[in-house]
């Protein structure tokens, strides 16, 4: 039973996201090396076997969609580390979670520091 706090619109990664996305979160924390970024790239779905991935975590991965990824059990700092392989930064993965275009969520950023 989760007794993690409940917010609206989030998945709070707990005990339970963390089991879950054991698998997904190890392959992710395997794109430290540019050998296994390029294994990746060559054969996604082979790489995804490896690692024994369930099929929404595979879902996920193809679907390249970070709300998703997070639903599969994905952790920000792992799923980085994935999103880095296509280019993309972390704005980029905010503006994805939020629908919001990257520009737009940097302005959204800019104006909280202000």
């Amino acid at each position: 039973m989760s007794t993690t706090l409940k917010i609206q619109g989030t998945t709070p990664f707990d005990g339970e996201m963390a089991r879950k996305g054991y698998a997904l979160n190890k392959m992710c924390f395997s794109f430290n090396s540019a050998e296994n970024r390029d294994r990746f790239k060559n054969d996604e779905e082979a790489y995804m076997r490896q690692y024994g991935l369930t099929a929404p975590q595979k879902a996920a991965i193809r679907s390249r969609q970070v709300l998703e990824l997070i639903d599969a059990g994905g952790n920000a700092y792992y799923l980085a580390k994935f999103a880095g392989i296509f280019g993309l930064d972390m704005q980029d993965i905010g503006a994805q979670q939020t629908g919001m275009s990257k520009d737009a969520f940097k302005a959204k950023l800019q104006a909280y520091a202000a």
